[in-house]
């Protein structure tokens, strides 16, 4: 196996090979790191790259798009059906392609051309959302036909097989592209990026939704994907790894070997696992939150979307200005603030204090998600990389399997008994994760 070199000792940007775990991850030491100071603080030092900039203008049209989407979707489904199932069907059929391809996107990202990948994923994005847009506009998606949101179903499930085999090399092009040293900075902007359209995108689509109908901000959405696809090829080309020879199950196998017989890595990849599956299937349940526990209507929903982007741009700007240093520390108190934040938002019926609360959820969420994709970034070798990231994907699809656990649940026991008590047991295991796995709390 390659010998491993630290990140911050690559000579070239983007060709870190992955940090020595058995010399910072199991020990805690940090290797040439300076003392913090507000004159070190270099918020938007990635933003110097034109590559970089280039990259960030895409991901921020197609996020842009994507937020729109998952908030009208999920409201279409649920003025259409008024069912949790079926709600929690929609997660399902958007989790499952993202389960069973993310390892061939894994795959895809370490043996072909990048640029190419994203590019045939987003245009594909488009289609099927210029697709729901013409369904919606001739009728034949509509609550006068009361099984035709199954198009919304298979919608989604076609969207989780596009992510499943482009984000893993979306992922490893951002860590080519700006290298080890920079990659929790250019990871936290791109979530700033992220952040920003989870505020804009959902408020918009609710308003758009209210004056103009469904069918027009689904056209809008399919021009957001259009749009961010026609940056894809002024990008520089990245190298795939030399795979030749092997085939496609082959390379996964080894990529999970390496998984296994890398312990830094494994435990950052369960600690997310539990982490996503407990706490993200509230975003499922928002519709219900916001038509029966709140009674906001879409305006509504779209403005506590809203909040949660903000939050996340306050997190993805904490993130972005702090210095290479404790992000195991940092990831598990992400988990434990993510937790709590949910909780007390969970049994809120106060409108104004939900929308506090958000504001929160967000900020925690952002820490959760963006410091575990650097630090398996950071830590992985340059030839598992996209596969590792593959396998973090596949994580957050099977996001959707426990929405859709939780929707089943929430017929039985409602929805803020459900986001309450899954919220209740992520803030014991980590709590229990801080106090007793030292290799994850002492991750630099």
């Amino acid at each position: 196996m390659p010998e491993k070199n630290d990140a911050d000792n690559s000579t070239s940007p983007g060709m870190g090979s992955g940090r020595d775990p058995a010399t910072e991850g199991g020990t805690g030491q940090k290797v040439g790191k300076e003392g913090f100071s507000l004159r070190n603080l270099q918020t938007f030092t990635s933003l110097k790259n034109p590559a970089y900039r280039l990259y960030l203008g895409s991901m921020t049209g197609y996020t842009a798009g994507m937020n729109m989407e998952v908030m009208a979707r999920n409201m279409l489904i649920w003025r259409l059906t008024q069912s949790p199932t079926i709600l929690g069907l929609k997660s399902l059929a958007l989790a499952g392609p993202m389960l069973f391809f993310s390892l061939f996107g894994g795959v895809i990202a370490d043996r072909v051309q990048k640029n190419h990948v994203i590019l045939a994923g987003q245009l594909v994005s488009t289609m099927i959302s210029l697709g729901i847009a013409l369904s919606l506009t001739t009728g034949y998606l509509s609550s006068d036909d009361g099984g035709s949101w199954w198009i919304l179903i298979m919608a989604a499930a076609f969207q989780g097989t596009v992510m499943s085999l482009m984000m893993p090399s979306r992922q490893v092009m951002l860590y080519e592209i700006v290298g080890g040293e920079s990659i929790l900075n250019a990871v936290s902007l791109n979530t700033l990026a992220m952040a920003g359209m989870r505020a804009i995108g959902p408020a918009l689509a609710g308003f758009i939704v209210e004056d103009f109908g469904y069918a027009n901000a689904y056209y809008v959405i399919a021009g957001l994907y259009f749009a961010s696809s026609m940056i894809i090829p002024f990008l520089p080309r990245t190298a795939p790894t030399a795979l030749a020879g092997q085939g496609a199950l082959a390379n996964i196998k080894q990529g999970l070997n390496y998984v296994r017989r890398e312990p830094v890595v494994r435990v950052i990849l369960v600690f997310a696992l539990i982490a996503i599956l407990l706490a993200t299937p509230y975003m499922t349940l928002m519709p219900i939150v916001a038509t029966d526990i709140l009674d906001v209507g879409e305006a509504g929903l779209g403005l506590m979307m809203m909040l949660i982007g903000i939050g996340s741009i306050a997190g993805s700007l904490l993130l972005a200005s702090l210095p290479d240093r404790r992000r195991g520390l940092l990831l598990i108190i992400s988990a434990v603030c993510f937790a709590l934040a949910l909780i007390a938002f969970a049994f809120s019926e106060s409108w104004y204090l939900s929308l506090a609360l958000l504001v929160f959820v967000g900020l925690a969420q952002t820490g959760l998600i963006a410091l575990a994709t650097a630090v398996l970034q950071d830590y992985s070798l340059n030839e598992y990389r996209g596969r590792v990231m593959s396998i973090f994907m596949m994580e957050i699809g099977l996001m959707g399997f426990c929405g859709f656990g939780a929707a089943l649940l929430t017929e039985v026991i409602g929805v803020q008994m459900v986001i309450g008590g899954f919220a209740m047991v992520l803030a014991l295991l980590s709590i229990l994760t801080l106090a007793f796995i030292p290799r994850l709390r002492n991750l630099s």
